[in-house]
């Protein structure tokens, strides 16, 4: 099929990729010259395991293209993907300023081009009940009455650091129209990704539109409540790693998501919880434990930090904290609403020095700190001289380290694991004085040096 991709943020240069190395013709389009040069060029602009080969495969081959060039781009395309940001404004609302933009101006384009035929116009951006509606009177506003066209609900699914992998071999695909062409037209792109035991569904627009919200949603209900749990085991010394194994068995409730940390952050889960919110809101109809939910993760930083300051006699200053990771988790560079950062503001606040380290998310941190903080070229770099070792992101290669080799480089070997990545009993016995996550009773607190 000829496809069009409106956007090529992560949604969008991972969507086309994956259809162009399906056989595809994909063009995508973006207004940001920089990002078109370097796409152009052979540069990947995001960070995602196994994206970098395939897309290099495909422009090598012809099938994937780069223009700022909309119209070029949807003429002769069958399908035209709309991947645009929606990014929340100040209530927790959706900025769909992007979406309908790109409405109208396709609607344009098809009034002065009515031999283009028949397209299937795609919301796969994450969007807020009643899109679609919105989206399809904005092209038709322009397009005029002839003009024939669908658009369709059809949320992506994709798991930072497992994109490509979602992508090529999808558990569901959620197609939300009431216009049996249509479904018929992606179903028939989607076919060859396809495994046994993917399911197809098919359900209407604002049912689909939902069915994002809702799983992200829970999602964040799930972490938020190991969270919210992990606390109550710290104060009557419980092991939330036992638990953890104890309700994850239960195949109603599953392992994943059940692990405890300094709450969820990216592109994703805390901007879908406010927007869910909002709509709900709107409609009436508030989610009380949704609201719990959020409140739940704004706090569980907040408990890290409050456990970090009271080590060190209530006050941080003069100290020097390393931190692990800057990523709002592992094998990505996205740092959008990263937990880290609040434990960061806070340390700087209180007249600490911090340094950091992230094997791929160094640029998030620049960006948001400048001069503020230190920038280490490794793990062991950002040791030298530290007070503390802060783990806010568990990547693999902060799992097993030299702990020798960590104690004399710090100045105290303490560490506040927010990942609880390391075995308490082991950490003690290695000499560290050691804080994590829920499991309060088997930690060797100790105190610090004296003057240290």
């Amino acid at each position: 099929m000829n496809v069009a991709i409106v956007g090529t943020g992560y949604v969008g240069l991972v969507t086309g990729v994956c259809l162009a190395e399906r056989g595809n013709a994909v063009h995508c389009v973006d207004t940001n010259p920089s990002v078109l040069e370097k796409l152009n060029a052979g540069q990947v602009t995001i960070y995602e395991p196994g994206l970098e080969d395939i897309y290099l495969r495909n422009l090598k081959k012809g099938r994937i293209s780069f223009s700022g060039d909309l119209e070029k781009a949807a003429v002769p395309a069958e399908i035209i993907f709309l991947c645009l940001p929606t990014p929340p404004g100040e209530d927790g609302s959706a900025d769909l300023k992007y979406i309908l933009q790109v409405a109208n101006d396709l609607g344009k384009i098809f009034a002065n081009r009515p031999e283009a035929g028949y397209k299937v116009v795609v919301d796969k951006s994450t969007v807020p009940v009643g899109t679609s509606e919105k989206v399809q009177a904005a092209i038709r506003a322009n397009a005029g009455a002839a003009f024939e066209f669908d658009v369709v609900s059809n949320p992506e699914f994709l798991r930072e650091g497992f994109a490509v992998e979602d992508f090529l071999r999808p558990e569901r695909v959620v197609i939300g129209s009431s216009s049996e062409r249509a479904i018929v037209a992606l179903k028939d792109l989607y076919e060859p990704f396809l495994q046994p035991g993917s399911k197809v569904i098919v359900m209407d627009e604002k049912s689909a539109e939902v069915t994002k919200y809702a799983a992200n949603a829970f999602l964040a209900l799930k972490i938020s409540y190991m969270n919210d749990l992990s606390n109550f085991c710290d104060a009557v010394g419980a092991d939330i790693d036992r638990i953890r194994d104890g309700i994850g068995s239960d195949s109603r409730i599953g392992h994943k998501f059940l692990f405890p940390g300094l709450g969820y952050g990216g592109s994703c889960l805390p901007k879908d919880v406010k927007a869910l919110l909002k709509s709900a809101s709107d409609a009436g109809a508030p989610l009380s434990v949704l609201q719990a939910v959020e409140d739940i993760n704004q706090e569980q930083r907040k408990r890290f930090f409050r456990k970090m300051v009271r080590h060190f006699g209530g006050k941080v200053e003069g100290r020097r904290f390393a931190v692990w990771g800057i990523a709002f988790k592992p094998n990505t560079d996205d740092t959008r609403e990263a937990p880290v950062f609040h434990i960061i503001d806070e340390l700087l606040k209180g007249k600490a020095t911090v340094a950091v380290y992230d094997p791929e998310a160094m640029e998030g941190a620049r960006a948001r700190y400048g001069d503020r903080i230190e920038y280490a070229e490794s793990s062991y770099g950002a040791l030298q001289g530290a007070d503390a070792l802060v783990i806010a992101t568990e990547w693999n290669e902060f799992r097993k380290p030299d702990f020798g080799l960590m104690k004399t480089l710090m100045r105290q070997p303490v560490l506040f694991d927010g990942r609880n990545i390391f075995d308490p009993r082991k950490m003690r016995e290695r000499g560290f004085l050691y804080h994590s996550i829920g499991r309060k009773a088997h930690e060797n607190h100790g105190t610090p040096e004296p003057g240290g």
